[in-house]
């Protein structure tokens, strides 16, 4: 008998890890990206939200590979020191990760604010989205100093809502849809499928949240793949059904023109004004939940990072019930908010998960032989992630020439942030796990 037949022993069983991915990814993302995406492939969006599916799958498997292999509540962290070693190259990659985290945090806020300025009376303007956007970022900065409890006991509930008008709306939306919006005659090119892919797969990233609950799974060999594959099905099912729902109830024009919340836009059909206020209301909600949640996460990233070498350390430092890392974090957030629209924001963001998730699984190709997995399942994922972020990158080069700018920057900051320290420092981004789960259980199934 080996330990992956013990069960009830920790909180997260099968059930419990697919809500877990479930309510991760059904977040900020969809409100985001499917105005954004939907204004480059149009009725396509659909296929981009398709593909984007699958190759959250195969980044899927080989996390959970991954997570089998090297538990840990590190994560993608882990995984890339694991697969690279502790150098300047992993470090650099951890650091990116970290800015990866802000550049979400900033995008998530900024979709709140465009949400929220919906509800002012001519408030669909640059002013009172930085308002909100701002004020957001700061309400939830305050409640992690003085302690996220109660928010995050509300989590629960906050999926449970939000799942369940995304759904109603999926499922109305489909009483009104005008056949002629989703001709493809009229489509754009076929080509832009791939060009949305990269925004399509940002409304999947959360998926990886999965693997941090490794330590705390019941039977994880079996839950951890299964919890993957399933909570990344259910929502795939769901993104193409909303997708189909607002391209068929809103013309081609209506979704350009209302991009940044179209979601909302293609409630009214159904709805009317209460289904577009209702549907806004949702987006408010699950951008809210999402700003707390990643603001809990860079702020837990940039701790382990200071703490092992690759920030510096005024990071660590108490303030409240938090540490210094929240108020640095949110503060490199603001001028992100302020001086750039959510289009920039959410391509850099997609662009860079992308980046990340591309690493990670070329780490993992190199450490294939000690995880287990199939090697031309990971270099899909690794040509995938990497070429839905060439696809992307091309795109944005048209409308957001900025754009190779601001990932370029991100590169050599987090560059310079771990040559710098190492220069200063001997502390490194170490190896925090070295395979026990495999070892603890074939010790138990040497001794049954």
């Amino acid at each position: 008998m080996q330990q992956d037949n013990v069960t009830g022993s920790k909180p997260f069983g099968l059930w419990s890890a697919v809500f877990l991915g479930i309510g991760s990814m059904v977040g900020a993302g969809i409100f985001i990206v499917i105005g954004e995406a939907g204004s480059i492939a149009g009725s396509l969006v659909t296929v981009s939200f398709l593909l984007g599916g699958v190759i959250a799958l195969l980044c899927g498997y080989s996390l959970a590979k991954l997570a089998i292999r090297y538990p840990s509540r590190g994560g993608i962290t882990e995984y890339l020191v694991q697969g690279y070693g502790e150098g300047l190259f992993s470090g650099t990659l951890g650091v990116l990760f970290y800015f990866a985290q802000l550049v979400t945090l900033a995008a998530v806020s900024k979709s709140f604010g465009t949400y929220a300025a919906t509800y002012v009376h001519g408030g669909n303007s640059h002013f009172y989205t930085n308002v909100f956007s701002l004020g957001i970022l700061g309400f939830f900065v305050i409640i992690n100093l003085i302690g996220a409890g109660v928010v995050a006991r509300a989590e629960n509930a906050i999926v449970v809502v939000k799942l369940s008008i995304l759904i109603l709306f999926a499922g109305a939306a489909l009483f009104f849809i005008h056949p002629a919006n989703l001709a493809i005659s009229d489509a754009p090119a076929a080509i832009n499928i791939f060009y949305a892919l990269g925004l399509t797969f940002f409304a999947y990233q959360g998926f990886s949240v999965i693997t941090n609950s490794i330590e705390d799974m019941d039977n994880p060999r079996r839950t951890m793949m299964t919890s993957m594959i399933v909570a990344i099905v259910v929502v795939a099912l769901l993104y193409i059904a909303v997708s189909v729902g607002v391209f068929g109830n809103l013309p081609l024009a209506t979704i350009i023109r209302d991009k940044d919340f179209a979601l909302a836009e293609a409630s009214r059909p159904a709805f009317g004004l209460w289904g577009f206020k209702i549907m806004a209301a949702t987006a408010l909600l699950a951008t809210a939940s999402a700003i707390n949640a990643t603001l809990y996460a860079v702020t837990q990233i940039s701790y382990t990072l200071a703490k092992d070498g690759e920030l510096p350390k005024v990071y660590e430092y108490s303030v409240f019930n938090n540490t210094e890392g929240l108020i640095i974090s949110a503060a490199l957030v603001v001028p992100m908010l302020l001086f750039f629209d959510l289009s920039l924001i959410a391509a850099v963001a997609a662009i860079a998960v992308l980046l990340i998730q591309g690493f990670t699984h070329t780490g993992h190709f190199f450490r294939r032989a000690e995880t287990g997995a199939n090697a031309g399942w990971i270099l899909t994922a690794v040509i995938g992630t990497f070429g839905a972020a060439g696809f992307a990158s091309a795109y944005a080069i048209k409308s957001l020439p900025n754009i190779l700018y601001a990932l370029l920057g991100m590169f050599l900051l987090a560059f310079a942030f771990e040559l710098i320290l190492r220069l200063v420092s001997d502390r490194t981004i170490g190896r925090q796990i070295m395979s026990k789960l495999k070892t603890i259980e074939d010790d138990i199934a040497s001794t049954l």
